[in-house]
């Protein structure tokens, strides 16, 4: 309320200049309470997301950071991420062309710069540019929007500041939009939302927006309405000033500003009285303005948004047609507007040498320098490591230590990334998204400049839930197949390799078939590796059903010392849910088998175990008893005993009425259905005893 007032005051006083504010107010308020917020004419004070003890950056470190923006571009698949990204770049002059997905036309949209992304239409890899708008820098990373890549989202989320959720305007929120949503939440991103493909047939934005407030729980409000829909989309209504602005010229880059249609102007102002109430909910100001019923200004009512946004409290939604290029530069000034900076959030390491106290970073460039290698490629000058940096300022040839190994290194080179494109930099600061090349590091590494052992909290990595039994096709290809593996396994976390110890067979295992297939096409691509691929071997087990006495003689001569043992006992199930899967009990009374053959007989039962006769897999959940023998005084031996014993186990198996045993395994099913709708699904269709809550 305070800093409420101070502004009234200023505007009163006709403080309209960005230099007499901080000069008179700044002083009255707290250090690191409050922070400028550019806008079109003057600032206004905007509230940190989360405050912070650590001191903040200087007037001049303010002013450069105030106008940087490291946005995500995350949705379901095929809802138009990268067509917005490649209408991003060519608005804000980065890209002079305008291509799309698919390659069509022999080039493809920048973003996905591998081949088998424009042959399959998807994004596989996030992909990192920058670009100006205005006088914003903004730095984007597009991500994928199929599940199986799903780390690829985890990871940019991270360390990015702000994000943009786009939703398919026919098919609305889908499977994978809910999990970016949860993605958002766990890493507190603030997030604007881009209803696409209004030009559609079917395209319903409000629907969307319903489904936004149901299913996602969001307090969201349209700051735009589409100016005609489907094939009759032309432009967008401001809800925020109350204006409507058309798209012309062959890439939409003619903004004209057009009355409001007289039979909009009703769903307009009923919009913007929705849109001021949902701010009013969580904003002090506007909700004072509200609650007094005065009229609430457009940039009274900007402020409360970015507050309201940042806050994570509101998610201002807007709407257009990327592949009709109409919205992308409103979206832009969206992002300019409601969006943080690197100021506006606060970031917390962990003081290695404080047993991992926690403490927060001011993205200062004089403070210590401190970054987070978030993801890994290997590039054609060896592993390129793509860094985001916290605070300080890191140089080309400065030594950087790294805080989980303790290797101090020199950065070779340093770089910007645009898409596949590398551009040379001398030196990047806090708030900047850059990459190294020829540092060995894993992904979630920290590196500072060796005066703090900070370290950043790591990225979730989900399990894998797929596997494929890979072999190469010739034995000359064994190399260049493990380094693949080796690459592969190093850049990204949910792809798993693994030997199995029972078939022999090489395992890989990921998020998906989709997940493994891209790899395995990489495999051939990259290192010219033809691998044969099936469902890994099913790891049976077998059993036995009732009891079986076995009473077996083992006599052999051939010349020389002969081999004599004579084992007499019984094998029986173990009872159910027993912990252990093998037993075996000396039942012997005296001296019937000399004390010294007794570890023979029993190696000779557990060697016996680990192949059943029925299909040749290990044997588990019975016990084997030893309850009489006989042994030769010159012929029997360790050797006689053992193999006693396994023939023994072979005799008795068979007798015992052995079984095949399947895996189980534990499925979680979470449905909005009932419980008990959810049980007869899968009890009458998969057959699945359900269990739990």
């Amino acid at each position: 309320m305070k800093a409420a007032r101070l502004v009234a005051g200023a505007v009163q006083a006709g403080l309209s200049s960005r230099a007499a504010f901080p000069q008179i107010y700044a002083p009255l308020i707290s250090p690191g309470i409050c922070q400028p917020a550019r806008f079109s004419g003057w600032q206004q004070l905007t509230c940190l997301r989360q405050f912070s003890a650590v001191p903040q950056p200087n007037v001049e470190e303010r002013d450069s950071l105030m106008d940087v923006r490291n946005i995500g571009i995350s949705a379901h698949i095929d809802s138009g991420k990268t067509t917005l990204t490649e209408r991003i770049l060519f608005y804000t002059g980065k890209i002079h062309s305008i291509h799309e997905v698919r390659g069509k036309d022999g080039v493809g949209a920048k973003m996905d710069h591998m081949d088998l992304e424009r042959e399959k239409g998807i994004t596989i890899q996030s992909a990192a540019t920058f670009c100006k708008w205005k006088d914003t820098n903004i730095n984007i990373i597009d991500t994928p929007g199929h599940v199986d890549f799903t780390i690829e989202v985890e990871r940019a989320l991270r360390v990015l500041d702000g994000a943009i959720l786009v939703l398919c305007s026919v098919g609305g929120v889908q499977s994978q939009s809910i999990t970016v949503d949860r993605q958002m939440r766990r890493y507190d991103v603030p997030r604007l939302a881009f209803i696409n493909k209004c030009d559609r047939s079917g395209a319903d934005p409000i629907r969307v927006l319903n489904q936004m407030r149901d299913k996602l729980k969001l307090n969201c409000s349209p700051v735009q309405l589409p100016l005609g829909i489907e094939d009759k989309l032309k432009g967008l209504v401001d809800v925020v000033e109350e204006r409507a602005y058309s798209f012309g010229g062959p890439f939409g880059n003619e903004i004209t500003e057009v009355p409001v249609p007289d039979d909009m102007k009703a769903a307009v102002m009923a919009r913007r009285a929705e849109l001021v109430e949902r701010i009013a909910e969580v904003d002090e100001t506007v909700g004072e303005l509200f609650l007094m019923e005065e009229p609430v200004d457009s940039e009274t009512l900007k402020g409360g948004i970015r507050r309201a946004t940042l806050a994570l409290k509101f998610v201002p939604v807007f709407m257009g047609s990327a592949y009709k290029n109409k919205g992308v530069q409103m979206l832009l000034d969206g992002v300019t507007a409601y969006l943080p900076s690197p100021l506006d959030v606060t970031n917390r390491a962990l003081d290695v040498n404080k047993n991992q106290a926690p403490l927060e970073l001011p993205s200062s460039q004089q403070g210590p320098l401190v970054a987070l290698a978030f993801k890994l490629e290997e590039g054609r000058f060896g592993q390129l490591t793509y860094m985001r940096i916290y605070s300080g300022t890191v140089r080309k040839g400065d030594p950087i230590v790294n805080s989980t190994t303790g290797k101090r290194i020199k950065v070779p080179r340093l770089v910007r990334m645009h898409a596949s494109e590398l551009e040379d930099i001398s030196s990047a600061s806090a708030g900047d998204i850059v990459a190294m090349f020829g540092v060995e590091c894993a992904s979630g590494d920290t590196f500072t400049d060796g005066s703090v052992r900070y370290a950043m909290t790591s990225i979730t990595v989900p399990e894998p839930v797929m596997s494929l039994a890979v072999a190469p096709k010739n034995r000359e290809s064994s190399g260049a197949f493990s380094k693949a593996l080796n690459r592969f396994t190093k850049e990204d976390p949910t792809f798993k390799v693994g030997m199995d110890a029972e078939s022999g067979q090489t395992i890989i295992s990921g998020m998906g078939e989709l997940h493994l297939d891209i790899y395995v096409e990489r495999m051939k691509r990259e290192y010219k590796v033809d691998a044969e691929i099936g469902a890994p071997r099913v790891n049976y087990r077998e059993t036995i059903t009732r009891r079986a006495e076995f009473d077996y003689l083992h006599k052999k001569q051939s010349g020389g010392q002969g081999q004599y043992g004579r084992v007499v006992g019984y094998m029986e199930p173990l009872p159910e849910g027993s912990s252990e899967k093998f037993e075996y009990a000396n039942e012997i009374v005296g001296n019937a088998i000399p004390p010294n053959y007794l570890p023979s007989c029993k190696k000779g039962f557990e060697e016996a175990v680990n192949s059943g006769a029925l299909i040749g897999h290990p044997v588990e959940g019975l016990r084997v008893a030893l309850t009489d023998g006989a042994a030769h005084a010159v012929d029997s031996s360790e050797l006689a005993f053992k193999l006693a014993c396994q023939y023994a186990f072979r005799d008795a198996y068979n007798k015992a009425s052995p079984t095949v045993l399947e895996p189980i395994m534990a499925v979680e099913v979470c449905s909005p259905l009932l419980p008990v709708r959810v049980y007869i699904m899968l009890g009458t269709i998969c057959g699945i005893s359900c269990g739990g809550s």
